[in-house]
């Protein structure tokens, strides 16, 4: 199939002051549509180029105009006061939002083509029209998604999933005990919680965007940092903890960070109220309190660099076999099949 992809973000590592946690999973998963025949031309504006200078090589093809498709596929934006829904052309405007509604308008209403909407941040209404239109598609990226949309999470390349090895990621040496990448976005109630009383007992490091931070004086706020040295504050992470959105939390709704952190030996301690925990982290893993985050920080770093710490960090490199890149494009594709040929779905002759 052709498809029409819609996204504001970025390809490559981009530039530092922005967020878009897509960057850990979208180029994968765009390759590997490619990779199994579909063609794909990208709807907004190549910020690769325009913003970091990032030159991909002719690798893909951009179109501001509504080029001939199959599906129009969108990563969804939603209003952002001050950035995209001011004026074109004013200062620090972003026209990512007026875009996607001339797609919207182009395709979606107009042609009827079919469309596929990826609500990775969980702002779609419930109510939203676009989820009771018959030609158009929900995906989300949580475990129990919206009534009537389908589950598609944050893809893990199969390869990286692969070449992951516990005793090598165990025997790494750490300096930092507790270690965390992502913003404040929605995430002060768990970081009050758990994060910031095993900051006051351990060495820790926090990278992102925390503007409002004088609650935790003794904490470590390193500000933003370019996304490729996220590795490496993993890298010398003995642990993390995966802190939530409660609208993620609810749903099951994980981000990259997970497997960001795994894939780097960094242990991740999960929040038992986020839904089926269970199923992104080993149950040792789970913490209730400030009190457990601390008790389990202590255990991971007396058994640092054992073979006990290797089989935790394998146990966790098992569960992100859920996101894994191979089995979302699989759905991806179900989802697309459905759209384009529904007869032929519905059992039809």
């Amino acid at each position: 199939m052709k498809i029409g992809y819609s996204f504001w973000g970025f390809l490559g590592n981009g530039i530092t002051d922005t967020p878009d946690g897509g960057r850990s999973h979208r180029r994968p998963f765009i390759d590997a549509l490619l990779d199994r025949g579909h063609d794909i031309v990208f709807l907004q504006a190549d910020r690769d180029q325009h913003e970091a200078g990032d030159d991909l090589g002719g690798a893909y093809t951009f179109e501001s105009g509504c080029p001939e498709i199959d599906v129009l596929f969108l990563e969804w934006r939603w209003a952002i006061t001050g950035r995209n829904t001011t004026v074109c052309g004013t200062e620090g405007h972003t026209c990512d939002l007026h875009r996607q509604a001339q797609l919207l308008s182009q395709y979606t209403a107009r042609r009827r083509t079919p469309t596929v909407i990826w609500d990775k941040d969980r702002t779609l209404g419930a109510e939203s029209v676009w989820r009771r239109t018959a030609h158009t598609a929900v995906c989300e990226a949580a475990l129990e998604p919206t009534p009537g949309a389908h589950r598609l999470l944050f893809p893990v390349a199969d390869r990286l999933l692969a070449q992951a090895d516990p005793l090598s990621l165990a025997a790494q040496p750490r300096d930092v005990v507790l270690g965390y990448v992502g913003n404040q976005y929605d995430r002060d109630e768990p970081f009050d919680r758990f994060f910031a009383p095993a900051a006051a007992r351990f060495e820790h490091l926090v990278a992102g965007k925390w503007t409002k931070t004088g609650h935790w004086p003794h904490v470590r706020f390193l500000g933003r940092i370019p996304f490729e040295a996220a590795a490496s504050i993993y890298g010398r992470s003995l642990a993390t903890v995966l802190m939530l959105p409660e609208r993620y939390a609810a749903v099951g709704q994980m981000t990259q960070r997970v497997f960001e952190a795994v894939l780097a030996g960094c242990v991740p301690l999960a929040p038992a109220v986020i839904r089926h925990v269970d199923r992104f982290v080993p149950n040792e893993l789970i913490v209730r309190s400030g009190r457990d985050v601390v008790e389990r920080l202590s255990h991971i770093r007396g058994i640092a660099g054992t073979q006990q710490h290797a089989d935790l960090i394998a146990a966790c490199v098992d569960r992100l076999d859920l996101f894994r890149l191979s089995k979302q494009v699989d759905t991806l594709e179900t989802v697309l099949h459905g759209l384009v040929h529904p007869a032929v779905e519905q059992g039809a002759v």
